[in-house]
């Protein structure tokens, strides 16, 4: 059976890898730990086709380590098992390194199993998903790992790969043809790499892929959308500056961008996090107004989905705005950041007993329910942020109204 062409010509170099720069370049952290021969557990996270596996490959050769590989969604306790017997096996002397793709899709248990062995360091663990690391890998193996993030390949680095491959198939490609099939793969070197080979096995009397062919090929919408590409963040930052900006008609233009190339997922995203980051405290019933229209969006699909987006879209386009909400948990979390507020005050704390030693008996909490407009004064915040300012009313009607109501009552 014909290897196909992405592992035909898979790099066996750092040097031949395209993509990644910001890991492979020299000078970088990686690039020195890599070169350095010193391996250690690390989790590649990622879109696919941008080099996990290839990268994991080259680093088990260039550390002279035995590689052993499992994929998360057919892997079982017992291939994890046989794999820990070979540890001290006679060809294993330097080691063995697993490749475990698709992390995301072992359960807790079989992710446990690993801890040991990665830990004393008898295996050392190259990890690959396609999913956020933080919310599918289990925190013990992850804290014994450093997270590397794979970004989609550039459409001028594919063009690299793109050129070195057509000439291990021997075809030549129409410039306006090279950059269409880099374009469409939407950073994914193993995508464009399928679609070239496909291309050159139709192929009859000419050795030259041309445009056409492309044309016929590829998917139109994807193509003008770029969805991996820088394109895709571009509109995807135009859509947010549109929504924060009060413009409505710029919103649904990027909104229908978007829906056009079949990025449902993301606009619905975009969409929910400015009616809480750009509107927030001036208007929050705003909230689950916007999460309803993403639900039923998403229920309806496209087409039907573009009516319920639109409105959410001008609705947050033409509402009030404000950032007071964002200012005040960015502020929050920096002073965590900082260390600050460690200790929460006795009289919050989940206790009621203070030991023989305690100096002040008693808990003292105030319920405030006890008392006039359900509110009576006490300290809340840790002594040493005890007088901190997170969040400031800004000067719309509803937080206006907020601050009035609130001085009346404390005064």
């Amino acid at each position: 059976m014909q290897k196909p062409l992405a592992d035909e010509i898979r790099p066996e170099l750092l040097e031949e890898m395209v993509g990644q720069n910001h890991l492979l370049d020299k000078g970088t952290t990686f690039r020195k730990f890599i070169d350095s021969g010193h391996i250690s557990n690390m989790i590649f996270y990622g879109p696919p086709g941008t080099g996990k596996t290839t990268m994991a490959n080259i680093i088990a050769k260039k550390a002279n380590m035995s590689l052993y590989k499992l994929n998360g969604t057919t892997a079982s306790t017992d291939d994890i098992k046989k794999i820990i017997a070979e540890v001290n096996g006679l060809f294993n002397t330097n080691g063995i390194l697993l490749y475990l793709d698709e992390i995301q899709y072992l359960n807790k248990k079989q992710q446990q199993s690993l801890l040991e062995f990665v830990e004393n360091g008898d295996i050392t663990l190259i990890a690959s998903t396609t999913e956020n690391p933080y919310f599918y890998i289990y925190p013990a193996l992850l804290s014994r790992c450093t997270v590397f993030e794979f970004k989609a390949i550039k459409n001028s680095e594919v063009e690299k790969g793109l050129l070195r491959a057509a000439k291990k198939l021997d075809v030549s490609l129409e410039k306006e043809a090279l950059s269409l099939l880099a374009i469409s793969c939407n950073g994914d070197m193993r995508k464009a790499l399928n679609n070239l080979e496909f291309l050159a096995n139709s192929l009859t009397k000419s050795k030259k892929i041309t445009k056409k062919m492309v044309d016929s090929l590829i998917d139109k919408a994807n193509i003008s959308y770029d969805r991996s590409e820088d394109k895709h963040f571009d509109n995807l930052s135009a859509l947010m500056k549109s929504l924060r900006g009060s413009d409505p008609d710029a919103a649904v233009f990027y909104l229908a961008k978007m829906l056009e190339a079949g990025d449902l997922i993301a606009a619905c995203r975009r969409l929910l996090c400015s009616a809480s980051e750009d509107v927030g405290m001036a208007y929050p019933n705003i909230i689950p107004i916007v999460k309803a229209a993403v639900d039923s969006a998403l229920q309806l699909g496209m087409p039907e989905a573009r009516l319920p987006l639109s409105n959410a879209a001008i609705l947050i386009a033409t509402a009030p705005k404000s950032n007071s909400g964002v200012i005040a948990i960015d502020t929050a979390i920096s002073d965590i950041h900082q260390g600050k507020g460690i200790n929460v005050p006795r009289s919050l704390q989940n206790t009621h007993y203070d030991g023989e030693d305690a100096n002040v008996k008693g808990q003292n909490y105030k319920y405030p329910h006890d008392y006039s407009h359900h509110w009576v004064r006490q300290q809340y915040l840790p002594d040493d942020i005890k007088d901190a300012k997170y969040y400031i009313y800004q000067d719309n009607k509803f937080e206006q109204a907020l601050k009035e109501y609130w001085e009346k009552v404390k005064k």
